[in-house]
């Protein structure tokens, strides 16, 4: 194997071994056997004469030197496709992979029908949906671009607002029964609350018109998981601060209540980012565009 193009297969060979954490796996993704693939690993350790991986029974694990070869690498890959796309015909079906990391949440209920509408309007994208609410390193996830709900903290990339999350106050009918409706800030301040930890913990701003009231309701229970947090609420363990796309079928069917219509908790933005660079991808540029014009459609969220 002495061509160009064969030594970037062997580099997308290694890429998707190092991603997926198996060389049989990375085989079942590139459509080659487990031996081929480890034929591939072999062939290129011995031509850069450097060890990438430290082998065991069960697991995979990058030497320095894989680390290091691991950005090269991609790096490598992209600048191939880009070049392989600046050079096909403008008319040509967007062909290439997508690699996405997206909340949990909103990228499962919502996001992911986005993304797969655009894999039907554009069957050459293949897209890697990886579901994430932990901040994201894209020298080592490799991913394409990042949706994240809050600020994108990371001043090396580039971050375009794709919608803004309204956020409420809410409870189960039960737990109305119980406390009753509290028609202000200062009441609800009383009533047990279920917090979610990354966006607040006791403390809730809320506002109506240019009017701010903070209230620190008494903490029943605290979690990192939107889903737990729901049913918490669902089942009357007290009320929540969540966003309105999450809530809205349970809002329009009664099993929750929003407990203070005229007053909302700070609205979070949805930022989409990506990586800052002289040429992107076309495919990357048209899915940006894509959630552009998709995302404010999801209700709860405004553009």
């Amino acid at each position: 194997m002495s061509k160009a193009f064969d030594r970037i297969g062997l580099l997308q060979t290694f890429v998707r071994i190092a991603e997926a954490g198996s060389i049989s796996a990375a085989g079942r993704d590139l459509g080659i056997s487990q031996p081929a693939a480890s034929r591939q690993l072999a062939e290129l350790e011995n031509r850069l004469s450097t060890q990438l991986f430290r082998r065991s029974t069960h697991s995979l694990a990058l030497t320095d030197a894989g680390a290091e070869l691991l950005v090269e690498a991609r790096q490598l890959i992209e600048g191939w496709e880009l070049m392989a796309e600046r050079h096909r015909r403008s008319d040509a079906e967007l062909r290439g992979g997508l690699k996405v990391v997206a909340p949990v949440a909103l990228g499962q209920q919502h996001l992911a029908r986005i993304a797969f509408e655009f894999q039907h309007t554009h069957p050459g994208v293949d897209i890697t949906w990886l579901l994430e609410d932990e901040l994201v390193r894209f020298s080592e996830v490799g991913c394409d671009c990042w949706v994240k709900v809050g600020p994108v903290p990371d001043e090396r990339l580039v971050v375009r607002k794709l919608g803004a999350v309204s956020r409420l106050l809410v409870a189960s009918g039960a737990f109305v029964a119980e406390y009753g409706q509290p028609g202000s800030p200062q009441k609800a301040a009383l009533l047990p609350l279920v917090a979610l930890a990354p966006y607040e913990g006791g403390r809730i701003p809320l506002a109506r018109g240019g009017t701010r009231r903070d209230i620190e309701p008494p903490v029943r229970m605290q979690t990192n998981n939107i889903f737990a947090l729901k049913q918490a609420v669902s089942q009357g363990l007290g009320m929540a601060v969540l966003p309105a796309w999450f809530v809205a079928g349970e809002l329009a069917d009664g099993a929750l209540v929003d407990l203070l219509p005229d007053w909302r908790a700070p609205s979070l933005d949805i930022n989409l980012a990506y990586a800052a660079g002289r040429y992107q991808s076309q495919r990357l540029r048209r899915f940006v565009e894509w959630l552009q014009a998709e995302v404010p459609s999801i209700e709860g969220v405004d553009a």
